[in-house]
């Protein structure tokens, strides 16, 4: 059965994909690597990595830009995803939320908007809760453009200059 997705989480999926046709979901393993996949090629980035690293702390340091704009959110400004971390049994995968939802007791809900790859009996579209703490990215389109997506940058060297260069014109910064 198709899933009616709203125009957010549209852009939401368009944004995901373009970023995981590329370099996919960030996922950590048992050997202390964040690997990225769905059908494109695997990118093993070390969780010691400095770059990804600093590039979730910027996230996470930013994160009440995200939520400005999800609060109050501006007419050219759709599509609020949060990258979140899951505990798996290799250790950890980090996957894109949306469609949003501020929950009592300070939790969140949303729908995986890409296909969990060690998650089992998780799809792309299916619902999940989290926490702030979870929180290791965030991005909203703002105009068309990608506003945060932090975690998306340390990528870019590792793709094919035309396609970094392609994803690069589509981000902003907030």
């Amino acid at each position: 059965m198709a899933m009616k997705l709203s125009q957010p989480m549209k852009w939401v999926v368009l944004a995901a994909i373009t970023g995981a046709s590329v370099f996919g979901i960030l996922t950590i393993g048992p050997t202390r690597e964040v690997a990225a996949q769905d059908r494109s090629p695997i990118v093993d980035v070390r969780t010691g990595d400095p770059e990804m690293n600093a590039a979730i702390a910027r996230a996470r340091a930013t994160l009440s830009t995200f939520w400005t704009s999800y609060e109050s959110p501006k007419p050219s400004e759709t599509g609020h995803a949060l990258k979140v971390h899951f505990t798996t049994r290799k250790g950890g995968e980090h996957i894109w939320i949306g469609e949003l939802k501020k929950q009592p007791g300070g939790t969140y809900s949303g729908l995986f908007a890409n296909e969990p790859r060690d998650l089992p009996g998780k799809h792309a579209g299916d619902p999940v809760k989290f926490t702030e703490a979870d929180i290791s990215d965030w991005m909203f389109m703002r105009n068309g453009k990608i506003v945060g997506g932090e975690t998306i940058k340390p990528l870019l060297k590792s793709m094919p200059k035309a396609d970094a260069d392609a994803l690069r014109a589509r981000m902003e910064q907030p």
